[in-house]
């Protein structure tokens, strides 16, 4: 799968313009309201065009208030949304990068749409293998061209609404490979900010036993993914090292599956008896959740945390630090935190960037970033 070398968004929430440089572990930490969290939900959404949800997010959202709210140059509202790709194990002209540029706004008038609805204006996959950029894929209103398996540009008779994505609704995989490895490479990419752990929780109940060998977004399928790593791949020593950390004289149980999947786990005061998941405390089983994203038999290319320390007692930040730098030698992670400790134990680890995000005239900013998308100590 496709590395994420860059991530640039204009025009959303409280994005202005920001053009950020991506490595393998991007922690970024600062106060309330200064838009850690628009940050994160920026990438889900060019996710969404992979997936051919965009609209249907940002409509959710509430198109109007998606939209930067400050002074803005003439013209009608748009909100951009980049990210720039490439193979981390090519070397030379072969490391070439891809990048996916996708524009929204409102409906022109008059059009047959709903007024308030997200309309994709302007759409494009180009390659740069080495000085020279070509368009894979360029969308301009009805207009679509792509390049087949022989590079040749092509006209493209598609049924698509204005509401929909090329990228989501081009499904030839034999025919223009290059898209779909990029549309692949997105879809890949999990976003954890919904471990719930109230008593109606996904993660306390047992899921089908199936081997399963990444975490679903909601953690639904936790028990089958601890399963996976005991019963299938027959190694749990990660796991049971994050735990020991985490809970000291505490042992993981995952008994051997039947129709379902399911766990409990162990705690030294109480050495006979297994706790199942509805007698968990919230902050056991969230760092649990946590454990299983990180730690799973198959990590996704690209993972993106946000406010992971949520439910969880402060002891438990240098453990989770360790979660996230163990995981980071599989995938690139991408944290979004209120906690300056678990900010500082990564940063001690010497793995990764910690990246402080501030407030510049009502617009997200991260400190130390050029507006060229440069980071002056990395230069």
């Amino acid at each position: 799968m496709l590395r994420v070398r860059e991530f640039s968004a204009v025009g959303y929430r409280s994005l202005r313009k920001i053009v950020c440089p991506v490595s393998y572990l991007e922690v970024f930490v600062g106060g309330n309201g200064v838009g850690k969290t628009n940050l994160y939900r920026a990438l889900e959404l060019i996710r969404a065009a992979a997936a051919n949800t965009l609209g249907l997010e940002l409509a959710q959202e509430g198109m109007a208030s998606a939209f930067w709210a400050g002074q803005r140059r003439s013209g009608p509202a748009r909100i951009a949304l980049e990210v720039s790709l490439s193979d981390p194990e090519a070397r030379g002209a072969a490391r070439g990068v891809y990048r996916y540029h996708v524009e929204i706004g409102f409906p022109a008038r008059p059009t047959a749409a709903f007024d308030l609805e997200p309309q994709i204006k302007e759409e494009w996959l180009s390659y740069d293998g080495g000085g020279r950029q070509v368009r894979l894929m360029d969308r301009r209103g009805p207009s679509v061209m792509a390049r087949d398996e022989d590079g040749r540009p092509v006209e493209i008779d598609i049924d698509l609404l204005a509401s929909e994505t090329v990228l989501g609704r081009l499904q030839d995989p034999s025919r223009y490979p290059m898209l779909d490895m990029v549309r692949r490479t997105l879809l890949e990419w999990r976003f954890y900010h919904d471990l719930r752990t109230d008593a109606g929780s996904p993660l306390r109940r047992p899921c089908p036993a199936a081997a399963t060998p990444t975490l679903a977004s909601d953690g639904s399928n936790l028990a089958a993914v601890f399963a996976t790593l005991a019963h299938v791949r027959q190694d749990t020593h990660d796991l049971d090292q994050a735990i020991a950390e985490a809970f000291p004289g505490a042992r993981l149980v995952v008994p051997q599956p039947g129709r379902t999947a399911s766990f409990g786990m162990v705690f030294a005061e109480f050495p006979d008896r297994v706790f199942e998941p509805e007698e968990l405390s919230d902050g056991t089983l969230r760092f649990l959740g946590l454990a299983g994203a990180l730690l799973a038999y198959r990590l996704p290319p690209f993972v993106a945390l946000n406010e992971p320390e949520a439910s969880l007692h402060p002891h438990l930040m240098a453990p989770l630090a360790r979660l996230v730098t163990r995981a980071a030698e599989r995938a690139q992670i991408w944290l979004v935190t209120h906690s300056e400790a678990l900010a500082e134990a990564v940063d001690q680890s010497g793995i990764g960037q910690v990246r402080t995000v501030v407030k510049q005239d009502g617009a997200t900013w991260i400190q130390g970033l050029s507006l060229l998308g440069e980071f002056a100590d990395e230069t």
